[in-house]
């Protein structure tokens, strides 16, 4: 299992703040006789449907020198969760968290932009010093 993000803590106060139930930090999956670890699953009831809304985060801090060489790694981490989400937990929809100031200094470039669309990445924008979730961008 692979060390918390720097940001983990602030990610997981923000979606508590926002009626989100962590259900596991981490979320585990195995698929195939590979195991993997989502940073957090969490749920939500939706009174409006009765029903519950699951959903699995990967954080990020993107804190190293090259955003792209960590963008490559998230994409990746993303897809292969992705892919183990719908074969063992379908009803869950995976998010990629960032913080609010690379979303606007990396994130909102055309390219990285290009690609969130191709690939239908999802994503939690965060502010980690107030601890609480900017915007969600499906």
């Amino acid at each position: 299992m692979s060390a918390k993000d720097i940001f983990h803590s602030a990610v997981r106060k923000g979606l508590e703040k926002e009626g989100w139930i962590v259900t596991d930090d981490p979320l585990r999956i195995e698929v195939g006789d590979v195991e993997m670890y989502v940073d957090l699953g969490a749920e939500q009831l939706l009174a409006a449907e009765r029903n519950t809304e699951k959903i699995a985060v990967e954080i990020k801090s993107f804190i190293g020198k090259s955003s792209i060489s960590e963008f490559h790694t998230a994409i990746g981490q993303c897809l292969n969760y992705r892919i183990a989400l719908e074969e063992k937990e379908p009803e869950r929809q995976l998010y990629l968290a960032i913080p609010l100031d690379i979303y606007y200094s990396f994130f909102e470039l055309r390219f990285i932009q290009t690609v969130l669309k191709r690939l239908q990445i999802s994503l939690i924008i965060y502010d980690a010093i107030e601890e609480v979730i900017v915007t969600w961008k499906n």
